[in-house]
């Protein structure tokens, strides 16, 4: 027997075995599977990780400053998801805002954000008192400065703390409308 032929016979069990492991592992039932994230709905055009954002005024003050963990863009959507998305929002002379979420999504253009999961709003005043608003869920627009939420909510005062199921907050006017169910625990100096 010649040496070549000697190889294929070692080699043809081998390769036996590897196509028909190939074989067990290949269902034909899996061609016809729509594969998940494969979709044109759901394919991410770009992502970016730890991103930093600044955006100023007119007059050179800064408006606000977002960070996130991960960012992508949904193609099809033209909607921005955020991972563990953290906002300060700046307002004339006083202390920012500062939003945390576990989750964002930005509407195209921008025009609503929505954070999901573990919402906390917090700010100092002037006098240094901080206020801590929680929930598990808001809708915010920025240009109107205004956010909303059918959740309940939790508001954390140095006087007190109040819950309600639901809130609208124009926070150009620092005005916030409790819903329904408002209920407040306060301690009165």
């Amino acid at each position: 027997m010649s040496n070549n032929l000697r190889q294929a016979l070692l080699f043809l069990p081998i390769a036996a075995l590897l196509i028909a492991l190939g074989y067990w592992n290949i269902r034909p039932e899996s061609f016809g599977e729509a594969q998940i994230g494969d979709s044109p709905e759901a394919s991410i055009d770009f992502f970016v990780v730890n991103p930093h954002t600044r955006q100023f005024k007119a007059d050179g003050s800064l408006n606000y400053r977002v960070e996130a963990d991960k960012l992508e863009h949904v193609k099809a959507t033209d909607i921005t998801l955020m991972s563990q998305p953290d906002l300060l929002l700046y307002r004339k002379d006083e202390q920012p805002w500062h939003v945390q979420s576990q989750l964002g999504e930005v509407a195209p253009g921008g025009k609503q954000v929505e954070l999901i999961d573990a919402v906390s709003v917090q700010r100092t005043d002037l006098q240094g008192r901080q206020t801590l608003l929680t929930t598990s869920r808001m809708t915010v627009f920025p240009d109107q400065e205004y956010a909303e939420t059918k959740q309940a909510v939790k508001i954390e005062a140095a006087n007190g703390v109040t819950t309600a199921n639901g809130m609208k907050a124009y926070l150009n006017e620092g005005r916030m409308l409790l819903l329904s169910n408002v209920r407040g625990q306060h301690e009165l100096r």
